[in-house]
């Protein structure tokens, strides 16, 4: 029987082939300096080994003969069955070969290794003697995922500084990137920085602004935060109002996908209304967390949906969940509406085919509701699509969460003053939105590596989501296209990036992992570009360039 091959499959093979080329070397390295442990340790548990076997052997051979059937071949169940003996008589064996094993289940030899770790600093470094081993936790969404190369970056030094700037001064001097540019590359482990040109120089961000936005949100709300979108009915009236809560994820199509579903909140909605047996409302929706303009400096853009507190699936008017779209000019109407068609099909009537907005009172008694994911998830949504309506409701939840105005210049200001209390370096920086459509935004490199280093410190796990929910070169989000020329192919996998494009800039800013293992933050900012693939392809070839460097 032939079995046909996923798309999945099909659609992955260029890519895993892309990124199997470029981790060849770094394996090779890998086999050479691991090879003399894997001797020592074949060398120790070979009469194990050969003991285990002994004694297996003949339960192997009359299962075998057991399974057999007359005429003498085995059928294809029957295999199996032999197989799956074998291979858990085998792993059995390997287990307990491998040992000796403690309570916990962790190899002895495994446990007094990270026990001499801790003793030689390991990735706390301030910890002291006799201070209990106590790592932070991890933002709930994401796994602490850069605990083992701080390890690493402790037993290992930097990469040198002059190869470095050799080789990045040679790259950055590409003609298409236009007539300004500023870089910096730091060791995150260390926060030392390693590269710098113009490090100080204020550009254009584009859609890197977003990370700043989210080490803002993050710190200000934090990881577990939600938002809310709810019902609630006026005491002693038949008076139901749609409350939204600011959740740029919440959707109205029938497959969710793990974000707030409008048809769940109807669900709900049209059971807690039976029960008080009002089989007829009159519906209206509330919308008026947000203040301010609701339509971007930039005007009306496919790239984003006027900002209201209540919008279901951004405003789309197709079936996209990302990328430039025709957009709705009342987000917060249309979302009411279509709650009104899902109440009609549960059997709840509404009084009228318009939905007008009115301001829930205080006395207002909930209803349902529903709630978005941890707000990490969502920035992590946010920073891998690099979603232009997630990034200026984040603004917005940002001045909540801090006291703000929740508007274009309240989510801004809240931005800034939020980094601030962080004490990162804002020297320079102007901040007018949190998308960085903005062509008036401005930011150094020096401060995009600074939020990267932030974001990937002990001292601030909360933030940790920064970093896990940028784009991977050749795989996911903005990147996913990118990275698949030979001389960008080293950075496949290795390199996390947010992009950033507008007419004439062009800017990339994330971490890499280098052929050392050790985790570098990189900012590139340029200016004055006349052609987007060609400086797009040479910041790309630029950070890959960190992943094939050891540089020392």
């Amino acid at each position: 029987m032939v079995v046909p091959e996923l798309r999945a499959w099909r659609a992955a093979g260029p890519r895993l082939a892309r990124a199997a080329q470029a981790a060849r070397p770094r394996l090779a390295r890998v086999a050479r300096a691991v090879r003399p442990r894997t001797w020592r340790v074949a060398e120790t548990v070979r009469p194990r080994v050969a003991r285990f076997t002994g004694t297996v052997k003949p339960h192997v051979t009359r299962v075998a003969q057991l399974a057999r059937p007359r005429a003498g071949r085995l059928t294809t169940p029957q295999l199996a069955t032999v197989a799956a003996v074998v291979g858990l008589a085998l792993a059995v064996g390997a287990a307990s070969a491998a040992g000796p094993w403690d309570s916990s289940g962790q190899r002895t030899a495994e446990r007094d290794r990270a026990a001499a770790w801790d003793r030689e600093g390991g990735a706390d470094h301030g910890r002291g003697a006799g201070a209990a081993a106590q790592e932070p936790a991890p933002a709930p969404s994401a796994a602490p995922v850069l605990a083992g190369v701080s390890a690493v970056t402790t037993l290992r030094s930097a990469p040198g500084v002059g190869p470095l700037a050799a080789a990045l001064d040679k790259l950055l001097q590409d003609p298409s990137l236009g007539s300004r540019r500023s870089a910096v590359v730091v060791d995150i482990a260390t926060g030392k920085r390693l590269y710098g040109k113009n490090a100080d120089d204020a550009l254009t961000p584009a859609s890197t602004t977003k990370i700043a936005t989210a080490v803002a949100v993050l710190s200000a709300a934090g990881p577990d935060h939600r938002f809310t979108t709810r019902t609630v009915l006026e005491p002693g009236t038949d008076k139901l109002v749609l409350v939204g809560g600011g959740d740029p994820t919440l959707t109205a199509r029938a497959k969710a996908d793990g974000w707030a579903s409008l048809r769940t909140l109807a669900d709900t909605t049209a059971a807690a209304l039976k029960k008080r047996r009002l089989a007829s409302v009159s519906l209206a929706y509330d919308a008026s967390l947000f203040t301010g303009s609701a339509l971007h400096p930039i005007g009306v853009n496919p790239n984003l949906a006027p900002v209201m507190a209540l919008t279901a699936d951004e405003g789309r008017r197709d079936n996209s969940t990302e990328g430039p779209a025709d957009r709705s000019t009342d987000p917060a109407g249309d979302a009411a509406r279509a709650f009104a068609g899902l109440l009609r099909e549960r059997g709840i009537k509404t009084s009228a085919s318009a939905v007008p907005a009115a301001k829930a009172t205080p006395r207002a008694e909930t209803v349902a509701s529903v709630q978005s994911p941890p707000l990490s998830a969502v920035v992590e949504r946010m920073l891998t699509n690099s979603d232009n309506d997630i990034a200026e409701t984040l603004a917005r939840q940002t001045a909540l969460a801090t006291g703000g105005k929740p508007s274009f210049d309240g989510g801004a200001a809240a931005i800034a003053a939020q980094l601030g209390r962080l004490r990162l370096p804002l020297a320079g920086a102007a901040f007018h939105d949190g998308s960085g459509l903005n062509r008036d935004d401005r930011l150094t490199a020096d401060l995009l590596t600074s939020l990267l280093a932030t974001a990937g410190s002990a001292s601030h796990p909360e933030l940790r989501t920064v970093l896990t929910g940028l784009p991977v070169a050749g795989f996911t989000g903005t990147l996913s296209d990118r990275y698949a020329d030979a001389a960008e192919r080293s950075g496949t996998g290795l390199v996390r990036a947010k992009t950033g494009t507008l007419t004439g800039v062009n800017t990339l800013a994330g971490t890499v992992v280098d052929a050392d293992g050790r985790l570098l933050a990189f900012a590139f900012l340029t200016d004055g570009s006349m052609n987007q693939t060609a400086a797009r392809t040479a910041l790309d070839r630029t950070a890959a360039q960190l992943a094939g460097c050891g540089c020392r």
